[in-house]
């Protein structure tokens, strides 16, 4: 049994929770939030479970194992770091830190600690996501030529971040999976800040990977529809994912292949020997067998702490979406 304490229930908290409490392995012994009325809304809900406004609660206590981080994005590190001086296992929700020099100082100090520190990109736990990477990996799609993303709703507002950092966390870490945690060649982003000055609402990212692969990713709270679709164009075949959607997955075999021209020799760099074919097969809507994401996410933190698995969204993997995020440049 592990016992936990969770930092913050606020927009995304409940969820949490819920999830740890549901949880056998875990035994929810404190919950942290300044507010009284999030405090009083977890005891009305969870009359069992001790609440405070004083995070230094949990540093004190030593029966308390594990954390969970769900507070404001600025937060994520100086609280993680916290945690980890204080010999807690960590799962901390996206993103775990604002550039590059927080994330290397996290991993100082986890050198001295034995801990597990996990980051809540909650998407590499959706079955959907998951048949994704299945089919890259077998090769069903073929060479993966570009991934086009959009993550866009009309609201939430937010101050304490841009629409990139709220959003583009979640398209980069899958993107991220799906590729096998390549290095980009580049990323370019354009960002437009249309209700508050200095925060970007819409937001367009480009990346180009090794491979001649390119990834566009378009984020915005200022659109009319809720949209969380990804499109994985690959040589062979093409997959959309869209996780509203009642069919999260759909492949289509279409594409156009190059042919030689009949009696002509195989010179493909020559456009006189070749023609195209347009491709257009069938479209399968695969059953995919759902489980809350969430509760698979802390099912792993739980076997992580436990068995000594290996952390799928550990902080080297968070470092790859940090950098990203980091290192782009405005055109």
């Amino acid at each position: 049994m592990i016992n936990v304490a969770q930092i913050g229930v606020g927009y995304w908290g409940p969820n949490l929770l819920r999830n740890l409490v549901s949880n056998k392995e875990c035994d929810v012994k404190l919950v942290i939030d300044i507010a009284k009325e999030r405090r009083d809304y977890v005891t009305t809900l969870y009359p069992n479970i001790p609440v405070s406004e004083n995070i230094q609660e949990v540093e004190d206590n030593p029966s308390i194992n594990a954390v969970i981080i769900a507070t404001p994005f600025k937060t994520h590190y100086e609280f993680a770091a916290r945690m980890i001086k204080a010999g807690k296992h960590v799962l901390v929700e996206k993103p775990l830190a604002s550039n590059i020099s927080e994330i290397e100082q996290l991993k100082t100090l986890l050198k001295k600690k034995n801990i597990i520190v996990m980051v809540g990109h909650t998407f590499l736990y959706n079955s959907a996501v998951r048949y994704v990477k299945n089919l890259i990996n077998s090769g069903d799609l073929g060479d993966i030529r570009y991934i086009y993303s959009q993550r866009l709703n009309l609201g939430r507002i937010r101050s304490d971040t841009d629409a990139l950092w709220n959003f583009a966390p979640h398209d980069i870490s899958i993107i991220q999976y799906w590729l096998d945690d390549p290095d980009p060649i580049s990323v370019a982003v354009h960002g437009m800040d249309y209700v508050q000055e200095g925060v970007n609402d819409v937001v367009f990212m480009n990346i180009k990977y090794p491979g001649k692969i390119m990834v566009n990713i378009h984020v915005s709270w200022l659109d009319p529809q809720k949209v969380r679709r990804m499109i994985v164009v690959g040589s062979k075949k093409m997959v959309i994912y869209d996780d509203i959607a009642e069919n999260k997955i759909a492949i289509y075999d279409k594409g156009i292949d190059r042919m030689a021209i009949l009696g002509k020799n195989m010179d493909y760099d020559n456009p006189k020997n070749i023609t195209f074919n347009h491709r257009s097969g069938d479209v399968l809507l695969p059953k995919i067998k759902f489980e809350e994401p969430l509760k698979v996410e802390i099912a792993h933190f739980v076997d992580c702490i436990t068995n000594g698995t290996k952390c799928m969204t550990d902080v080297e993997h968070a470092k790859k979406v940090i950098k990203i995020l980091s290192n782009c440049k405005s055109e």
